[in-house]
This record gives C-alpha cells, sequence and structure tokens, in this order.
C-alpha cells in the first residue's frame, strides 16, 4: 500500500496538517517517535494572524472554549517594551492562551474525527525518494518496517530526522550568552493578586500577567493560565557553567528570579501538574536551506528555529501548514497547476526570515548594559507613535505578509478581513465560508467561476469589497478586481484547469 502523505512528527503543526488533508478528501499517515504525548510544558498559546486562521476552520471555539469570533488583544510587548495596541482602530494581534499539550489533544481529537490516522511509538529511521514516490524506514513497537508514500512531510522539530537524512543544511547561529531557567510553579496570595493574574512583589510591586520585566541582571516574565498555576521564566545574561536541564531543582529557579529581579517571588511546586521546570544555556535561530526536496517537504521547527520571545513559533509553524496543505491536496487530487507546490517554498521562506530578525532584535533589546538602556528609551518613545505601534503588531502577528509581486490590485497576496457578509442564505462572514478548506470567491454578480463549481465556492454578496475577490484556502487573496477581467487567468493560476 502507498499512502497519499506520510507526516513524521504529531506536534500541533503535523497534527493540524493532517486535518488540512482529511478536509480535503486525504488520509494522511502521522508517525510519532513518543508513545505517549509529552508532559513537559513548552509553548504557552498561540500569538498572531494564526488565532483568526484557526477561526477559518471552526477550531477557535473548539480551543478556547468561547464562542464567536476571536477578538484583538489590547496590549503585548516587543522585547519587553510595551505596546498599546488599543490605540489602533484595526489592531492585527491576536491571543489565544492554551498550553501546548492541550491543543495537541484537540487536535488530535479533530483530525481522528476527519479519519486521519496516527500511530504512536513509531520513529522514521530512514529515507530515500525517487522521481514518484517516498519510502519511509520506520521503528515501531513491533519492530522495523517501510512504507511508501506519494509524499512525506517532516513537522519533527529542530533536530528533524527528516531534514538530516535529507542532507539539507540549517545554517544559523548558537547564542550562548544568556542562561535560561523556567517552570510551571505554584503561587499564593497575597503575592498572587486573586483574580487578576498580577503577582504583587514585596519590595518590587506589582507585575502584570503575560509581561516581560527587563533589568540589569536579566528578564523575567510570566503568565497565568488558570488560578494559582504560573508559567515562570527567568533569564540571566552570563554563560553558566552548568548543562542544559530537564530536572533543574525549584530552588533554582528561585534563586535566578531573585537574582534578575532583586526580590523575592514565593514560589512551590504545583500539587497537580507537571512542574516541567528546565534550564537551557542556549537558543538558535537557524532556517533550512530548502523547505523542499523532490517529494519531502519541511514545516514548523524542521524549517526553522528561533528564540521564543513574543510567542511567534506556532503562529510561523502553522501557517507554514496552512499553505503547505492546500496546495498538497491540491496535487494529490489531480488539479494542481504547474508549479503550484513549489509556491510554498518560495511565500513561505521569506516570512521565517523576518521571525528570525525581529526575535533576534527582541533578544538584543533585553540584554543589559548602558547602551542597550539607552536604545530602549529610544525605541520606548517610538512605541508611543499609532503608526510605529502598528508597524511593530504587524510584524509580530505576520500580519505584513504579502504573497506577491504587489503590482496587482491592493488586496491581492494579502489576509483576507473577516468581513460581516450578507447572502442569499443569510448573514454571515468570511471565516464562516471557509471552514471546509475551500477556495472562496466573493463576486457582486454570480456565475463568475461557473466552470471551477466543483472546486471553487462561489457566494454573491454585495458586501464583496471588489467585484470579485477570489480567496485561497489559507485565507490569503490570490486575486481580487473591480470587473472581471483577469479572473479567468487567476482561476487557472491557482486553482487549474476547469472542471
Amino acid at each position: 500500500m502507498t499512502h497519499d502523505v506520510v507526516i513524521i512528527g504529531g506536534g500541533p503543526n503535523g497534527l493540524l496538517l493532517s486535518c488540512e488533508l482529511a478536509l480535503a478528501g486525504i488520509r494522511p499517515l502521522v508517525l510519532e517517535r513518543l508513545s505517549e504525548r509529552a508532559g513537559m510544558p513548552k509553548a504557552n498559546g498561540l500569538v498572531g494572524r494564526v488565532v483568526q486562521a484557526l477561526d477559518q476552520r471552526g477550531l477557535y471555539e473548539r480551543l478556547s472554549g468561547r464562542g464567536g469570533p476571536p477578538a484583538a488583544a489590547p496590549g503585548f510587548q516587543f522585547g519587553a517594551l510595551p505596546l498599546e495596541l488599543h490605540r489602533l482602530e484595526d489592531n492585527p494581534m491576536f491571543m489565544l492562551p492554551i498550553p501546548q499539550r492541550r491543543l495537541e489533544e484537540l487536535l488530535e481529537e479533530r483530525a481522528l474525527e476527519l479519519g486521519a490516522e496516527i500511530r504512536r511509538g513509531h520513529e522514521l529511521t530512514g529515507l530515500s525518494q525517487t522521481a514518484d514516490e517516498v519510502t519511509a524506514e520506520v521503528t515501531g513497537p513491533d519492530g522495523g518496517y517501510e512504507l511508501t508514500a506519494r509524499f512525506l512531510v517532516g513537522a519533527d522539530g529542530g533536530r528533524s530526522t527528516v531534514r538530516k537524512r535529507l542532507g539539507v543544511g540549517f545554517p544559523g547561529i548558537t547564542d550562548r550568552s544568556f542562561t535560561s531557567r523556567q517552570g510551571q510553579v505554584s503561587i499564593d496570595p497575597p503575592v498572587a493578586v486573586p483574580g487578576t493574574g498580577e503577582l504583587d512583589v514585596p519590595g518590587l510591586g506589582r507585575l502584570r500577567t503575560a509581561t516581560f520585566t527587563r533589568t540589569e541582571h536579566g528578564m523575567f516574565a510570566y503568565g497565568m493560565f488558570q488560578p494559582g498555576l504560573y508559567r515562570v521564566s527567568a533569564i540571566e545574561w552570563s554563560s553558566s557553567p552548568l548543562e542544559d536541564s530537564t530536572s533543574m531543582p525549584l530552588d533554582e529557579l528561585r534563586d535566578a528570579v531573585r537574582r534578575v529581579l532583586g526580590a523575592d517571588v514565593p514560589m512551590r511546586v504545583p500539587d497537580d501538574a507537571d512542574p516541567g521546570l528546565r534550564r537551557s544555556t542556549s537558543t538558535n535561530s537557524r532556517q533550512a536551506e530548502r523547505y523542499r526536496q523532490g517529494r519531502v517537504f519541511l514545516i514548523g521547527d524542521a524549517a526553522h528555529v528561533h528564540s521564543g520571545i513574543g510567542g511567534p513559533g506556532l503562529n510561523l509553524g502553522m501557517q507554514d501548514v496552512l499553505n503547505l496543505g492546500w496546495k498538497l491536496a491540491a496535487e494529490i487530487n489531480g488539479w494542481a497547476p504547474e508549479g503550484l507546490l513549489d509556491t510554498y517554498e518560495s511565500e513561505r521562506r521569506p516570512v521565517g526570515e523576518r521571525v528570525i530578525m525581529h526575535t533576534r532584535a527582541q533578544m538584543a533589546l533585553t540584554s543589559p548594559g548602558a547602551g542597550i538602556t539607552a536604545l530602549r528609551a529610544l525605541f520606548g518613545e517610538l512605541l508611543t507613535d499609532p503608526g510605529a505601534i502598528r508597524r511593530v503588531a504587524e510584524l509580530m502577528a505576520g500580519a505584513d505578509v504579502r504573497y506577491g509581486d504587489g503590482h496587482a490590485h491592493p488586496m491581492t497576496g494579502r489576509w483576507m478581513p473577516d468581513l460581516p457578509l450578507n447572502t442569499e442564505s443569510g448573514a454571515t462572514r468570511v471565516a464562516e465560508l471557509l471552514r471546509r478548506a475551500r477556495p472562496l470567491l466573493l463576486t457582486r454578480t454570480s456565475g463568475a467561476a461557473k466552470a471551477w463549481s466543483g472546486r471553487i465556492e462561489e457566494v454573491t454578496t454585495p458586501d464583496a469589497p471588489a467585484e470579485a475577490v477570489l480567496i485561497r484556502p489559507d485565507g490569503y487573496v490570490a486575486w481580487a478586481g473591480e470587473d472581471t477581467d483577469g479572473l479567468e487567468e487567476a482561476l487557472h493560476t491557482w486553482f487549474g484547469a476547469p472542471v
């Protein structure tokens, strides 16, 4: 048996890709080397455009536990400097707090509902390919075996076996100038301010949740995800004689926080949660030389790694998935135009470069020294200007992404806003029309894409922002125009020959 797509890695990116493919009628196979989901706390939520993208798949309500569309965040930070996002009329920054373990549980639940196959305890050990198929060597609970697939996707993290087996380079830098310690701890009143998520630290004052505090000794960050349970991090700008550890004692984290803040934050091991205490003595900023080699693709951390400051990792990786998923499905289902799969790398690799750029810049802004303090003062002044706030917020959210050369209609290549729409079927919004992960054409006059009716959802509405707006399944505008001249060419370019 030859599978259509084998996905190596059952984290958020691999699971979301399996959902995307299953929505297109493909039954992907996910291989995850861990027999059980990791208990170590990782990411603490989603930040950026991906929150809106998940709303387009009907996943936002499932992940957030709230009804309706997501709301923009009133504030955030860039390099531990405040971003007063509430000052923006069209705020691009969205956030969804959710522990990665819970995110994976819910995505796996959805993938299984859609018919994906997930094998835990199965590890890739070898990889080869021909012009027609990929062969994977796998070790599972019952021993080794081989399987073949039309395509294989590496979603197996920064130490990706897929990338290494392909021989794809991973150039970049390793920064060993600081030591990071973090863990999940309980903090009790009165230091934990009931109902607010704030910390009232004796000798220091109140700290707001989900913020970074930079001092000349390092940086302190924390967030509350349920009452009394906090994710705490302390970064010190000095190399450590110690090695990386996933079994660090709590006293080490407590002492690091004291050195950074100059004050004690009382904390204890949670009664019913894994503290996930760990020490990191370096961070990598690296990007794969290629995102595709033949019939094998790289997504998420397998394609790029960077500092976690600002929480951009899942925003970047999961949008890799949304970009690749529909294109891969189009190829398998037989209607992809020539070169469509190549646009995955040409579109997503520059986005990865920008994330690496701004995370390096943020880490530089949090480092110690009088020069950096002066630079922060200047940045702080600049970030009182709404135009500067918007520019930085769009960069962090990924809202500045535009695919293509930028010489067409202003909407072309950009994210499609979630506009309210009146249609023959009643009131709706753009995100609800993209639930099935199919191309969408909004027109003021019906019948413009009749020849593609089996492949494209066409919705007639007087609220369309142009005469015709052709939207890709990943939420970006493929083409827009004040008349339909050029629409047929765009349909051929992105969605193949008519049905």
